[in-house]
């Protein structure tokens, strides 16, 4: 497995880290085209059924993952930042347009650097207090956001 960390940067902050063996173009890519993320957005066995991307400030990032039981979640957020090849930024604490959402949960800033012939990918998940935190350190999101890392990486490698 490549060298990763994980990390608590503060109380309402976890952060991954790893060098992609992928351009940043190609992983750039993986992360902003909808039928390049629903094949690896979802941690397996689980799968994205759905992917919306409007990649602009303001724009829908929508994904509907399926279980292996056939269980669907949905996940609508709005995309916060937009840096081509750098840098995206999405939230589910706003809708699409900067609507306020009923139940938001955490930000998501994405940061992309040349590394080595690849690519250093930093995954930040800010949430509004360290409860949320907690609950999402809980649920998996070493392990499963790691895991669809790898899957991110077989997908900037492979795609033409």
């Amino acid at each position: 497995m490549p060298a990763e960390s994980h990390a608590v940067a503060d109380t309402h902050e976890l952060v991954l880290t790893r060098r992609l063996d992928a351009s940043r173009a190609r992983v750039w890519e993986a992360l902003t085209r909808a039928d390049l993320v629903r094949q690896w957005f979802a941690p397996r066995p689980w799968s994205t059924a759905e992917c919306e991307i409007d990649l602009r400030p303001g724009g829908v990032f929508r994904t509907v993952m399926r279980s292996p039981e056939g269980e669907h979640v949905s996940n609508v957020g709005c995309y916060l930042e937009v840096v081509e090849g750098e840098k995206l930024a999405w939230t589910d604490a706003l809708a699409p347009g900067f609507r306020p959402a009923e139940r938001p949960f955490f930000t998501a800033v994405i940061t992309l650097k040349d590394e080595d012939g690849g690519t250093r990918y930093t995954a930040r998940a800010l949430h509004k207090d360290e409860a949320d935190r907690r609950i999402h350190e809980e649920m998996g999101f070493h392990e499963g956001w790691g895991q669809c890392l790898a899957q991110l990486e077989e997908v900037a490698r492979s795609h033409a």
